[in-house]
């Protein structure tokens, strides 16, 4: 056991399986006191099962750490509130929240339905708020804290993934305010997009979906990696985000898995036109193709006619 997390205590939201339960393994094995979140639900949220998080427990309590399960859906704002009191009640403080519960509808956007879209926003954006917020009334009292939250490259455009694509991405962006508004307070609060092989990424339905755009001319060659990495070389970075050495890194957002790290940089604007007067039509329709728009690639042309 190390101790570079001697006398901290986590939370770990979907730490039942895949990134959640490498993540709570990982941060115990350093010596911090975990909460292992999961309602135990199906990769498409339905459903509930105690064993997950009891299981994750078992294994921490094994290696000699501490350790106690929460059941409760980080989509209901006062089940998350309920998360957060487990840590207190059970351990007296909080010092990491690691917001990673997560699940997947994925569907072609012309046949989405609005429930579909609906419960992903519930339970990736709004559990990243409702974790988030009551973590932040305990951290501010406090003046310190870390949160690690967990978006996805699926967040730059992701075919058939307009639902989970438009809430990680959105994650990101909550990610750069909660810095912001947190970082007077000493708490930190960083996103990762992890590539890893979970039941989220290697799935029937994915594989079929996979193929059938791979047909269409995708390229999905990032994705095949993905399917191929392992879950445990995602958690070593989100232990040291959680430690003192990483005190200064704040409102990151960082691409990790297999023997890859990268940080993105904030979006900036990359060209840009300029007048004295409003744009006319005529205007854009004859200055855009010859400098925002030069050289610009349909990143999905129309397929050719069938027959």
């Amino acid at each position: 056991m190390g101790e570079r997390l001697k006398g901290k205590v986590a939370v770990v939201t979907g730490a039942g399986r895949g990134l959640g339960r490498c993540h709570a393994l990982a941060l115990a094995a350093e010596g911090a006191k975990v909460v292992a979140n999961d309602l135990g639900g199906a990769a498409d949220g339905t459903g509930a099962d105690k064993a997950p998080a009891d299981e994750v427990v078992d294994e921490i309590k094994k290696m000699g750490g501490e350790a106690v399960a929460n059941y409760d859906n980080v989509a209901d704002y006062q089940g998350a509130e309920r998360i957060i009191k487990t840590a207190i009640d059970n351990f007296g403080r909080l010092d990491i929240l690691v917001n990673n519960a997560g699940i997947l509808r994925d569907r072609m956007v012309f046949n989405m339905t609005e429930e579909e879209w609906d419960v992903i926003m519930s339970v990736h954006l709004k559990g990243h708020f409702n974790c988030t917020k009551h973590a932040c009334v305990v951290f501010r009292q406090q003046r310190s804290g870390r949160i690690i939250n967990t978006a996805s490259e699926s967040g730059l455009g992701n075919m058939g993934q307009a639902n989970y694509s438009t809430a990680k991405e959105g994650i990101v962006g909550f990610t750069r305010t909660v810095a912001l508004d947190m970082g007077r307070y000493g708490v930190t609060c960083n996103a990762i997009r992890p590539r890893a092989r979970t039941r989220m990424t290697d799935t029937p339905e994915l594989r079929a979906a996979m193929e059938k755009a791979r047909a269409m001319g995708a390229s999905l060659d990032m994705l095949d990696d993905v399917t191929q990495m392992e879950p445990e070389d995602v958690s070593p970075l989100v232990v040291w985000l959680c430690t003192d050495e990483a005190a200064d890194i704040n409102g990151c957002d960082f691409i990790v898995g297999s023997g890859q790290i990268s940080i993105l940089q904030k979006p900036e604007p990359w060209r840009s036109i300029y007048t004295d007067k409003p744009w006319s039509l005529d205007q854009l329709a004859d200055i855009l193709p010859r400098s925002l728009c030069r050289g610009l690639v349909n990143p999905a042309p129309p397929a050719p006619p069938k027959g």
